[in-house]
């Protein structure tokens, strides 16, 4: 049993690290009493996930949550694609409108002159 060399034992320096007691530097560090650095790191937000944290935690399910993500956006598409072809469809009303009266007005006589008369009496009402 006298034979076995001593077995250094291990310790924990003031910086947190850990060393052999044989190995020990002849002076400790001192640990740093200056003011602390904070390294922060600014990111962008995350996307706002109101309405799905909502619809979750009022017992919805994801399928429907994801559903309404993926159907939401071609719901938009779908209502501004009809308000085009509404619009469009308007104008080509208006614009056949404007003809006609030009057409009726063009062609003279007591005929037209009165029915572009009556024309012009039932846009004021």
């Amino acid at each position: 049993m006298e034979s076995l060399p001593d077995v250094p034992k291990v310790v924990r320096l003031p910086d947190g690290t850990y060393a052999y007691t044989d190995h020990l530097p002849a002076a400790l560090p001192q640990p740093y009493s200056g003011p602390q650095i904070v390294h922060q790191h600014v990111h962008q937000a995350p996307p706002d996930r109101t309405v799905q944290r909502i619809a979750l935690g009022s017992g919805v399910g994801a399928g429907a949550v994801a559903a309404g993500v993926y159907f939401g956006p071609l719901l938009v598409g779908v209502l501004t694609a009809m308000a085009a072809n509404l619009a469009l469809l308007a104008l080509l009303a208006a614009v056949c409108a404007w003809g006609v009266v030009t057409v009726v007005r063009s062609v003279g006589g007591e005929d037209g002159k009165r029915a572009a008369a009556t024309v012009r009496r039932t846009r004021r009402r």
